[in-house]
């Protein structure tokens, strides 16, 4: 017997990114410059899209590079993003600049981690965050969700956990809405089902998250707030779905206590 493929076509996937992004086949192709017409043909597989026309339409829809290399090898390309390791010599000068960058963010933490948040590099402030987290939950691959949220991380030293938990897990629930990630929809359903904490009044999903609370060991009360970073110009899939979390004190005495710490 001839084995029969279960990888959907290119119209499908197209049409998928397409409903996802909530556009309409004429938005689209006027953003794209060609006519309705033709992209309905690609949609329904009457016309085989150029390697060109794929990216051009991924780009205009803000597919991510992992899944445009999926887009071009279901309409029969070959795929146009390598993935290396961060230890590839190519990738060596993007390696040095995150080292740098993490290094320089002392005395305060700072992660970078990829797509489905696995704990890429990480600079030696953040002890003071994972001092007390479970051995286990740090060992390779560290998940940086799972080490702040799971009941053995970091979770139980977090004072308004309720707000932190619902800000991340909204966080975590849009993004697989513009990634479609399967490791994200696992890794949304394996945090959802760890023990609640009592839910605060201000612990709805909302944007703009305040401070997160966490307790000290001999420092008392800790206070932080995070920004974001990515790659503006990635060489490759690996660097477009690198991340940096920086970690800032939100008042003087956490800030004391963290150039304190870093003299120790």
């Amino acid at each position: 017997m001839t084995p029969t493929s279960t990888q959907p076509g290119f119209g499908p996937l197209l049409r998928d990114w397409r409903r996802r992004r909530r556009i309409t086949q004429l938005d689209l192709a006027l953003e794209a410059g060609i006519s309705a017409k033709h992209l309905s043909f690609v949609e329904t597989g009457r016309s085989n899209p150029s390697p060109e026309m794929v990216l051009l339409l991924a780009k205009q829809l803000g597919v991510p590079f992992r899944e445009r290399n999926l887009l071009l090898v279901a309409a029969g390309h070959a795929p146009a993003f390598p993935e290396r390791s961060l230890d590839d010599a190519e990738l060596a000068p993007a390696r040095a600049g995150l080292d740098l960058i993490l290094s320089a963010h002392e005395p305060y933490p700072a992660v970078a981690f990829d797509r489905a948040w696995n704990l890429v590099a990480a600079n030696a402030a953040v002890s003071v965050l994972t001092h007390e987290v479970d051995s286990e939950l740090l060992a390779p691959p560290a998940n940086v969700m799972r080490i702040s949220l799971h009941p053995r991380g970091m979770a139980p030293r977090i004072i308004n956990l309720a707000e932190v938990r619902a800000h991340f897990l909204d966080r975590l629930r849009r993004q697989l809405a513009t990634t479609g990630d399967d490791q994200l929809a696992a890794l949304i359903d394996e945090i959802s089902g760890y023990p609640s904490p009592d839910p605060a009044p201000d612990s709805s999903p909302r944007d703009m998250l305040g401070p997160i609370r966490l307790r000290g060991v001999e420092e008392g009360e800790l206070s932080f707030f995070g920004m974001f970073a990515t790659f503006d110009t990635p060489f490759d899939v690996t660097t477009s779905e690198l991340a940096i979390e920086f970690v800032f004190p939100a008042d003087p005495p956490t800030a004391a206590a963290l150039e304190d710490l870093h003299r120790k």
